[in-house]
């Protein structure tokens, strides 16, 4: 069983690109949980058909931890992936990131993890490894780490950071790097950038996922590109992703840039003026 945990820049498309990848991967036949580490739950509701479904953390609070059934906080989406939102502390009240951990080994007493998964996913919320949010690695549970990217400063400068997290978590455990995904953002030489960043921070681009307006549609019919136009040419680079990583066995402990180098690559690229 392979856990993995996705990162990347707000906004970035990560929890869209994570549900289509999850999807692919269901279409191929394997048996997928997805977990959903971001307060606003909403990381799974597309394999659900637009579904909000209650999280695990307000279900404790409604019931206690004992009063906590797996049925009700864990609901089957398409092609039988197991979903489940996290959730997160009241608002203003509470550690989100601690609440994930929470979470994660209530899910473990109450059994989900006890099935015979060929990947767990967590979708987790953050610009940087830090804090409560580094919990799916901190504790062991996710040990294959993918960072969504974009040709934009801003998303590299968050790929960075997050890369400066795996370094040191990796000195005490088994968090790996397994690559980039550049969820495009039209930008001009955008994937050359993004091979170059990946070269440079030692790692690789494993995918390469094109601006296309399926997946707004896909979205708006609550459904995963893979459900909503499986015969689509943007489904087949979510396939070739989930092929990408189901093949991977390229893991490392990356090599973070420094912001002058960060700064100095943008240049080059002429995505900024000096």
């Amino acid at each position: 069983m392979r856990q993995i945990a996705i990162y990347g820049k707000g906004g970035i498309g990560k929890s869209t690109t994570t549900q289509n990848l999850t999807a692919a991967l269901a279409s191929l036949s394997k048996r997928v949980m997805q977990i959903g580490c971001d307060p606003k739950a909403d990381s799974t509701r597309m394999l659900l058909g637009g579904k909000a479904q209650a999280t695990v953390l307000d279900t404790m609070r409604d019931n206690g931890s004992g009063g906590v059934k797996l049925d009700a906080v864990r609901h089957t989406g398409f092609g039988g992936i197991k979903c489940v939102e996290a959730g997160g502390p009241e608002p203003g009240v509470g550690c989100a990131g601690r609440g994930v951990i929470t979470a994660i080994k209530l899910l473990e007493e109450l059994g989900a993890y006890n099935e015979n998964f060929d990947f767990i996913f967590y979708d987790v919320l953050g610009d940087v490894v830090c804090g409560g949010f580094a919990m799916p690695i901190r504790e062991g549970y996710a040990r294959e780490i993918y960072i969504v990217a974009s040709g934009e400063l801003m998303a590299l400068y968050a790929a960075n950071n997050i890369c400066k997290g795996i370094v040191k978590f990796a000195e005490s455990g088994d968090a790996r790097l397994g690559g980039i995904i550049c969820n495009s953002r039209n930008v001009d030489n955008e994937k050359e950038l993004l091979l170059e960043f990946s070269r440079k921070i030692g790692s690789q681009l494993i995918q390469f996922i094109p601006r296309d307006n399926i997946v707004q549609r896909a979205e708006i019919n609550r459904k995963t590109v893979i459900d909503f136009a499986p015969d689509s040419s943007q489904a087949e680079v979510y396939r070739s992703l989930a092929r990408n990583i189901i093949e991977n066995r390229n893991f490392v402990i990356p090599e973070p840039m420094t912001m002058q180098e960060l700064e100095d690559m943008m240049v080059e690229f002429g995505i900024i003026e000096r």
